[in-house]
C-alpha cells in the first residue's frame, strides 16, 4: 500500500523535510534514495548549483524558482543522510549558518562599524581566518580552498588568498608580461610534441588568465560562461542559415560557415 504524502497544509519547508524522511525510511522508502551517500549525491549538488547559475544568466525567474528548489532539496538530502547517521540534522545546519551570519556581521548585529566595503571585506576574511584557526585547520594559508571547485574559480581563490599576504603581481602589466611568456612556452611545447609538457603549459596559460581576470575584477567562470552562450547562439545561427538554404552542416564547408558566423555577429549588433 502506498505511503501517504505529508499533508499539503504543512509549512513548505517542514513538508519538504517530511517528504525526505519518508523517502529515506528504511521500511517504506525509495530504494534509490536509501542507497545514496554524501559522496554519491555530491555531483548532483554541484550540478544543481550550476543550473541555478544558468537560470540567473538567462534571467529566467520562473526557472530560477524551480532550480533553487532543486538546490534546496540537495541541502535537505545531505542533512537527512547526516541525521540517519546520528551526526546532525537540518535544524543544526540552519542554526550554524544563523550563528555564522550574525557573528560575521558585527556592523549590522553589533557595535562594529567599517569605513568602507573594502574594510568590511578585510574584516570578514580575518574572521574566517580566526574561525579556521579555532578549528585547528590551516597548516597552509591555502589549505581550505576547496579542491572540488571549478579549476578557474579555484585559481582565482588561491591567488586571491596569496595576494592577501603580498604574494601578487604589482599591476596588470606584469600579468600581461607573464601571459606572453607562458604563451611562448606553450608554443615551444606544441613544436616539441611533448604532450605532458604541453598540458602543463596550457595549464600555466589558463592560470595566468585567471589571475588577469582577478586583477581586472572579472569572474572568469562568468566570462567563459557568457562566451560559451555566445558560441552556441552563433553556431545555431549557422545551422538555421544553412537550413534556410536547404543544406546541412555536413554539406557545407568552412568558408560558408564562416560567412554565416560573421552574419550572426552583425545580427547581434542590430
Amino acid at each position: 500500500m502506498p505511503a501517504t504524502a505529508p499533508p499539503s497544509d504543512l509549512p513548505p519547508l517542514e513538508r519538504l523535510l517530511a517528504i525526505m524522511a519518508q523517502l529515506r525510511d528504511p521500511k517504506s522508502g525509495c530504494p534509490w534514495d536509501l542507497e545514496q551517500t554524501f559522496a554519491s549525491i555530491a555531483p548532483y549538488t554541484v550540478e544543481e548549483a550550476y543550473e541555478v547559475a544558468d537560470a540567473i544568466e538567462r534571467n529566467d525567474l520562473a526557472d530560477l524558482k524551480d532550480e533553487l528548489g532543486d538546490l534546496l532539496l540537495q541541502v535537505v538530502f545531505h542533512a537527512r543522510i547526516a541525521e540517519d547517521q546520528g551526526a546532525f540534522a537540518f535544524d543544526d545546519v540552519a542554526r550554524a549558518i544563523n550563528d555564522k551570519m550574525i557573528r560575521r556581521h558585527p556592523h549590522v548585529f553589533g557595535e562594529e562599524s567599517y569605513a568602507s566595503g573594502e574594510a568590511q571585506t578585510s574584516a570578514w576574511e580575518a574572521m574566517k581566518a580566526q574561525e579556521r584557526a579555532s578549528k585547528g585547520r590551516n597548516v597552509s594559508l591555502l589549505d581550505d580552498v576547496p579542491a572540488g571547485l571549478p579549476a578557474m574559480t579555484r585559481a582565482v581563490k588561491l591567488t586571491k588568498r596569496a595576494a592577501r599576504v603580498g604574494f601578487d603581481w604589482p599591476d596588470v602589466s606584469f600579468v600581461l608580461e607573464k601571459l606572453r611568456e607562458e604563451i611562448g612556452e606553450m608554443e615551444a611545447e606544441i613544436v616539441s610534441g611533448d604532450r605532458d609538457a604541453l598540458r602543463g603549459e596550457i595549464g600555466d596559460v589558463l592560470f595566468v588568465m585567471a589571475n588577469l581576470a582577478r586583477k581586472l575584477d572579472i569572474e572568469p567562470e562568468d566570462a567563459l560562461r557568457a562566451t560559451n552562450a555566445k558560441f552556441v547562439r552563433r553556431f545555431q545561427f549557422i545551422e538555421a542559415g544553412l537550413a534556410e538554404r536547404g543544406r546541412t552542416l555536413q554539406e557545407s564547408d568552412l568558408d560558408e560557415m564562416d560567412a554565416l558566423w560573421d552574419a550572426a555577429k552583425v545580427a547581434e549588433k542590430r
